[in-house]
């Protein structure tokens, strides 16, 4: 088939949840036979490099420049509240990316638009209406229940307007989410529990569904040769997203006084782009390192790899990173959600402060256990979360 894929970012290289579903949804498909057309979005940070590597999966591909700043967040924080379109759609609503997308759709030679996240339905959406003839099938592949994000950051939110207007976001992500997944021939999402939380009716009133979970290659990720003595309880994501933001300054001030009281010479490690302001005063042990482009050097002297998030959705793809590295995990339940995994066996589970400076303590200090997690969760990924094994699901929403 010929596919229009509309991605809201350059799925290179694979430092984010996203770019890791994007990457291996496209490598699928180029190696199912698919002629592939790739429009996105490009940062500042995009290279040349991140862009040829993606062409080689791709029949061509196409980037349009996604600028922000806090004065257009500002001006369309504003047009949210005039409208009614939920703040995170309204951020992303850029003329150059609809004139682009439905050029390429109206050129003809379209048989599918695919659009990466509920960010580019309206893309997708748009694009289809300029297809001369035949209309193309649309394919939405949902990361996460959007609304949920908002939804769970107002439980834990600080004053009385941020949780107001966080439950405002909810509500109309909720009604946006279900309006344009509605208009979508098949939604695919990532885990059953984003496909009931969002309720869509089933066929014939409601677009086809499948779950299809996010998934690794671990093939070609080696286990991690850890020091004879790791001493690191690190944390990797980008902190630009509020969840992972939300959940480490959680784990600093909450959590991180007691692990750090039990064991001495553990250093905390917080790994990922643009870190919140409240770490700012960080603590004894605690090292903030920005970005890195290579983990590999904290990973190796890491004991614990954290996932301490109370908000989100869909699947925390740095689990199943860490399970291919070889690295014991200790989450919230809701960092684990969507992952099939078993609190003891492949990683452990703790909601409260001192139940997860509990099971982090636990693992520093027994070799045992945490030989056992490291060798089960590598046998995890490999069962249930290759790409290679698991990506034949997509056949069935593009035929070969």
């Amino acid at each position: 088939m010929r596919i229009l894929f509309l991605s809201q970012l350059i799925p290179w290289p694979l430092d984010a949840g996203p770019k890791v579903r994007s990457y291996y949804v496209l490598r699928h498909l180029a190696g199912a036979g698919h002629e592939i057309t790739l429009l996105a979005f490009s940062r500042e940070s995009d290279t040349a490099e991140s862009i040829d590597h993606v062409r080689q999966f791709c029949t061509v591909v196409y980037t349009v420049p996604m600028k922000r700043s806090r004065v257009r967040d500002a001006w369309h924080f504003g047009r949210s509240l005039l409208t009614g379109i939920p703040f995170l759609i309204a951020r992303d609503s850029v003329a150059e990316m609809t004139s682009m997308a439905g050029r390429l759709a109206a050129s003809g030679g379209v048989d599918a638009i695919h659009a990466d996240q509920l960010w580019m339905a309206q893309y997708a959406l748009s694009a289809a209406r300029a297809v001369p003839g035949k209309a193309p099938r649309l394919v939405l592949d949902q990361h996460n229940a959007m609304f949920l994000i908002p939804q769970r950051l107002a439980e834990g939110a600080a004053g009385p307007i941020q949780r107001a207007l966080l439950h405002r976001e909810a509500r109309l992500m909720r009604r946006y989410e279900v309006d344009s997944c509605r208009r979508f021939d098949t939604v695919v999402w990532v885990t059953a529990d984003d496909q009931e939380a969002v309720g869509l009716p089933e066929p014939p009133a409601g677009p086809r569904a499948y779950v299809i979970p996010i998934c690794v290659d671990p093939q070609e990720t080696p286990v991690i040769k850890r020091t004879a003595r790791p001493h690191r309880v690190s944390f990797l994501g980008g902190l630009h997203w509020p969840p992972n933001a939300a959940g480490i300054v959680w784990f600093a001030r909450e959590v991180w006084p007691s692990v750090r009281a039990a064991c001495p010479d553990a250093v905390l490690t917080i790994l990922g782009k643009s870190p919140p302001k409240e770490l700012d005063g960080r603590g004894e042990g605690i090292e903030v390192t920005g970005y890195v482009d290579d983990p590999m050097p904290y990973l190796k002297e890491t004991a614990v790899f954290i996932v301490p998030l109370h908000a989100g959705g869909g699947m925390r793809v740095k689990i199943l990173d860490a399970w291919a590295w070889g690295l014991p995990v200790v989450s919230t339940t809701i960092g684990a959600e969507g992952i099939d995994c078993r609190h003891g066996e492949n990683l452990l589970i703790a909601d409260t402060a001192t139940g997860f400076a509990t099971a982090v303590q636990q693992v520093m200090t027994d070799r045992q256990l945490a030989r056992s997690l490291a060798n089960a969760c590598r046998a995890a990924v490999g069962d249930c979360y290759d790409w290679r094994a698991v990506y034949s699901a997509w056949d069935a929403i593009y035929p070969i």
